[in-house]
């Protein structure tokens, strides 16, 4: 009679069902408590959805559905009404290459696909050794051979005919790379006990930061020649490159300040605890933390850094928006901009998209043993 009971009540009848409700999960239920949740929310989900309802069809009749197909003539085109993407074809060597020589185009091909690898090789924390230092020397000088060219049997090119998305990706890329460790130097020693380092610092980052980056390069392009002594000048690009280095350098100091100002007293208390010195104790203990916190503005100045290159077209450099445009200033082709920026803009977002996704897989990594 025991056995019975305790097998009938217990095994089969008393153990209560432990799924949660059937209105709890599921694509009903995320409805329910993301969208639906309150009569506001509601409302401006039934609002975006009439929206979306009458944007995307429009769209997508323009973008595929009524599009003209690769060869059609631009009068065609404009009778049609669809999106031109002859255009497209029809440029893309002028918007992706600018001016450079069209028999030597394939030489700033190659110079993407090398910078691009580069980015890719430090990507990857397995590569993080020494010798990834000499591999970027070796990639950027085998990039300034292939764009100049004067040897190795290459026809010299001035920079004045480069542009496009290699002259996009030189200025962001090699700016970056060199603006990081001023920026580190920058953040340190505004942080200095030392009066003289931090004041210079602190004059540096609030001067740079106060001024809009389009005014650093009418500066580098107009105003320092002025200085320079008789017959002395340097190089228009040159003097580019340096104005977005200065400029990136003093916005990433500060989103490293705010990392080294994040990590607790008790982490520099145990580096002399253990003897370090100053630069022992940054570089071993203090700086990892801080740049593992920093990721987030850091990436948002880096993607900013990226699209503020487009600002080179009032010196008179052409990157990739700036090729974009002088395509559009074809009479033939005339008209046909939302086509240009719209495949401009898929490069820029491709991107700038990729930066951020890698930004968060890291910041995941370094951060996966402080998880709870």
């Amino acid at each position: 009679m025991t056995d019975n009971v305790h097998t009938g009540n217990v095994h089969t009848g008393s153990i209560p069902d432990e799924r949660p409700p059937a209105n709890t999960v599921g694509p009903v239920a995320w409805l329910r408590n993301n969208l639906f949740n309150t009569w506001y929310n509601a409302l401006l989900t039934i609002l975006i959805a009439w929206l979306l309802f009458k944007a995307i069809p429009p769209l997508l009749d323009w973008l595929i559905f009524s599009a003209n197909s690769f060869g059609t003539p631009p009068q065609v085109c404009r009778q049609e009404g669809g999106a031109c993407w002859t255009f497209v074809s029809e440029k893309l060597r002028f918007v992706m290459f600018g001016t450079f020589p069209y028999d030597e185009q394939w030489r700033p091909l190659i110079t993407i696909v090398i910078i691009i690898a580069l980015v890719l090789a430090s990507c990857d924390r397995r590569f993080w050794k020494p010798w990834l230092g000499l591999l970027w020397i070796a990639g950027l000088t085998a990039v300034g051979v292939l764009m100049w060219g004067g040897v190795l049997g290459l026809t010299y090119v001035e920079n004045t005919l480069w542009g496009g998305l290699p002259l996009t990706l030189m200025l962001s890329v090699v700016g970056l790379s060199v603006a990081f460790p001023a920026s580190v130097l920058l953040a340190l020693g505004r942080r200095s006990q030392l009066p003289a380092i931090r004041v210079i610092s602190v004059t540096y980052i609030e001067l740079i930061r106060g001024v809009p980056l389009i005014s650093l390069l009418f500066m580098a392009s107009v105003m320092f020649p002025l200085f320079l002594p008789t017959g002395v000048n340097f190089d228009k690009l040159l003097r580019a490159q340096i104005a977005f280095i200065m400029f990136a350098a003093a916005y990433m100091a500060e989103a490293i300040r705010g990392g080294l100002q994040a990590i607790p007293k008790g982490q520099y208390e145990a580096a002399d605890a253990l003897g370090l010195n100053y630069w022992q104790a940054m570089g071993k203990i203090i700086l990892p933390q801080a740049l593992a916190i920093s990721i987030p503005p850091l990436v948002n100045t880096f993607i900013s850094f990226f699209k503020d290159t487009s600002l080179v077209i009032i010196i008179g450099l052409y990157d990739l928006l700036g090729t974009a445009k002088a395509a559009l200033s074809d009479p033939a082709w005339r008209g046909f901009y939302r086509e240009a920026y719209l495949f401009i803009g898929v490069i820029y977002w491709v991107f700038c998209y990729s930066m951020s996704k890698y930004s968060q897989k890291l910041e995941r990594d370094l951060h996966r043993g402080h998880r709870r």
